[in-house]
């Protein structure tokens, strides 16, 4: 047996003594274990897995992780495929702001924040998105200035997924504006229980309140807090950004996807739709050709990352076709069910799916800025003119 079969045993064992297995009477499947989920039964959840030695597999094992390969990350997926796994509220410490602090974090910062990270003692958020920037990030406006003793940060931010549960955030911030938007910009660390941190809740079509809007009001900071460097925030948001990209580009096939290829066709079969219908057919077909493809180009990325060779903006390919998928994927399930997909009580999921996926689609940059990313990065095209990016900021004009 090689140490990957090893694992994937190992792995399949515990989750079948540990975990729910996915079924039909599961109608919201993962659309409702966000970041409204049971909070304690979640946190006892990954801290059973870190116990166990399944969290963080591809992590330093200094920092808590297991520091195995892309293969055994792949093997992982692979058999959680079929189980409930409800740790949705960490996916932005892990996805993200981990590996960002593994790259570009100090020894400190890592040996602080890594470990309570993967054990789920402690979730994190990423502020980066504000009400007046749109999609251009480096427009941002919220501001830190330094004191005697650190920093203190003033400003707002939007959007911020699972903000209200977060006792740590990694935040974008304007520390000089006196020279062009893209340089004068510092990422800290930020404790989200700091009395001059207000989270307030951004109620969603779906009915849920994922998202939120946060003020930040004479927030101190220690010099400590700076990831990367100090003017060094633009990099520093590049590289969150493409471990976003990657997280959000790179996943598998889910059981528990409602719009997934095996819920749509056990619907399509228990709304009496005509299964063996052209139609029917060529659409499954081409879902479930679309979930492979962009499992295997998740994976690609997984292992030139590990392996230390650039993705560069090739996240923005993922990215952009993740969502377009859950879009496609939504509009095939009202063609295929018809009245079903508005009247049936056991697809309330996926119509709940269905309501989320333009969303879906926006978070982590929108479709536009992910194509602009491809045709200049990937595909050499003409850039923007881009007239203020060599403009100090507060020369800028807004409005």
């Amino acid at each position: 047996m090689t140490t990957t079969e090893a694992f994937r045993s190992r792995a399949l064992a515990w989750l079948e003594a540990n975990a729910e297995r996915v079924g039909a009477d599961d109608p919201a499947g993962d659309s409702a274990r966000g970041y409204d989920a049971d909070l304690p039964g979640s946190r006892r959840f990954q801290k059973a897995l870190f116990d166990a030695g399944l969290a963080g597999l591809t992590w330093p094992k200094e920092y808590g992780g297991q520091g195995l390969g892309v293969e055994e990350l792949l093997a992982w997926a692979e058999v959680s495929v079929d189980f409930v796994v409800p740790n949705a509220v960490f996916g932005i410490g892990h996805g993200m702001i981990g590996p960002t602090l593994i790259e570009l974090g100090t020894e400190e910062q890592k040996q602080r924040y890594l470990p309570p990270m993967l054990s789920g003692e402690e979730i994190w958020c990423q502020l980066f998105s504000e009400p007046s920037g749109g999609s251009d990030i480096a427009s941002l406006r919220t501001t830190a200035t330094r004191t005697e003793h650190g920093w203190v940060i003033n400003g707002q931010k939007v959007w911020t997924s699972g903000a209200h549960h977060s006792d740590f955030g990694a935040i974008l911030t304007r520390t000089d504006p006196t020279v062009p938007k893209h340089e004068g910009i510092t990422m800290f660390v930020v404790d989200m229980r700091h009395p001059g941190v207000t989270v307030r809740p951004l109620r969603i079509a779906t009915g849920a309140a994922p998202f939120n809007e946060v003020f930040f009001d004479d927030v101190e900071v220690s010099e400590d807090a700076v990831i990367g460097q100090v003017g060094k925030g633009w990099p520093a948001a590049v590289v969150m950004l493409r471990n976003e990209r990657i997280m959000l580009g790179a996943g598998g096939r889910s059981r528990g996807n409602p719009l997934g290829f095996d819920r749509l066709l056990a619907a399509t079969r228990g709304a009496g739709s005509p299964a063996g219908s052209a139609r029917t057919s060529d659409g499954l077909a081409e879902l479930h050709a679309r979930e492979l493809a962009l499992s295997q180009f998740g994976r690609l990325l997984h292992e030139e990352s590990l392996a230390g060779v650039p993705i560069g903006s090739r996240g923005s390919v993922g990215k952009l076709a993740a969502g377009e998928l859950m879009l496609w994927a939504s509009d095939l399930a009202a063609e295929l069910l018809g009245e079903a997909f508005l009247l049936d009580s056991g697809l309330a999921g996926m119509r709940y799916a269905s309501v989320y996926a333009p969303g879906h689609a926006v978070a982590g940059g929108t479709g536009e800025i992910q194509r602009n990313i491809i045709g200049e990065r990937i595909l050499g095209l003409p850039k923007d003119g881009g007239v203020d990016k060599n403009v100090p900021f507060n020369q800028l004009r807004f409005g």
